[in-house]
């Protein structure tokens, strides 16, 4: 299964942030602390080096995730040039707190009057940017939504001590090259519901505890792991719940928007989807997928120098 979801308002905050980039000091870019990688968006990464600026990684919701794996990911980002990363919830106020004096350690050479620090906070839908914002000036200045892409517009506000902050819209990217991703956002909330079949995610998820975190399915639903797959997790949890449909078959359906909610509310305990490692070994076993126009340029070279494509298979 591979999720794409890219609403047209993100190509226009795509512009306008490669435009606003080119005055500012410093990037605050907000992931999931839960799904660091997969929650970064290419594009982000690759403005950022264009106009050769730092970067404070702010891995969000740092208290739902493992912290054994959240400690790896600080580790592989403060190993990168330019980049200081931190984990906190955008929640707690004692954590945010921290962040205006990381920003300034981040980019030294600005925060003063006649040199305010300019900082653009980025990210990815539903990721805590506006939860940041609101925390960071202490008011409700941004709006804060449980659906991806609630903020659809810049917003530039003054914090105080030398700092003027702008706030982006969530950006997705055109294409999610690694299906894997597209489920790890999609399970995270981090992708419009109609984009997305909640009971294929929720078989994707639960394939996912079963592997790293099976402990954790037993303690909240009460039933045993071994020899069980993501389809079965979801039918024990429709059975032990109770949820069915009318005529008496199992509500799938329900289930899988129960154990979805779950993960994202943190009430299966602080679970992590991907790690350092496991990122690696997804890259050194992808394949790109071939398209058609790929094959269709390959046979034509291939008749070219008499060879057709056919034959080279047979």
């Amino acid at each position: 299964m591979s999720i794409q979801w890219f609403p047209g308002h993100m190509n226009a905050a795509r512009k306008k942030a490669a435009e606003t980039m080119e005055k500012t000091d410093m990037i605050i870019e907000v992931l999931d602390a839960r799904i660091p990688q997969a929650s970064r968006n290419p594009m982000i990464e690759d403005l950022r080096k264009f106009r050769q600026r730092p970067c404070l990684k702010i891995l969000n919701k740092a208290d739902l995730a493992d912290p054994k794996a959240t400690q790896q990911w600080l580790d592989h980002y403060n190993a990168q040039k330019d980049v200081t990363a931190v984990a906190l919830s955008c929640k707690k106020p004692g954590d945010v707190a921290k962040v205006p004096g990381l920003s300034i350690k981040v980019a030294p050479h600005r925060g003063t009057a006649l040199k305010p620090l300019r900082i653009m906070i980025m990210g990815i839908p539903n990721v805590g940017k506006s939860t940041l914002m609101n925390a960071l000036l202490k008011k409700r200045v941004a709006k804060v939504g449980d659906e991806p892409a609630v903020t659809k517009t810049q917003q530039r506000l003054y914090l105080g001590n030398n700092i003027v902050l702008t706030d982006t819209p969530g950006m997705m990217w055109p294409k999610i090259e690694h299906p894997t991703d597209g489920l790890m956002l999609a399970a995270s909330h981090a992708i419009g519901s109609n984009a997305l079949i909640e009971e294929e995610v929720a078989t994707f998820l639960a394939d996912v505890l079963l592997q790293r975190y099976p402990t954790l399915l037993t303690a909240r639903y009460g039933f045993k792991t071994d020899g069980i797959d993501g389809v079965a997790v979801i039918e024990g949890i429709a059975q032990r719940r109770a949820f069915r449909i009318k005529g008496g078959d199992l509500d799938l359906e329900k289930a899988a928007h129960t154990f979805l909610q779950d993960y994202r509310s943190g009430a299966l305990g602080r679970v992590s989807l991907e790690t350092p490692e496991s990122r690696l070994a997804l890259l050194a076993s992808y394949v790109p997928p071939v398209s058609l126009s790929d094959v269709k340029a390959e046979d034509d070279e291939d008749e070219e120098e008499g060879d057709s494509w056919q034959d080279r298979r047979r």
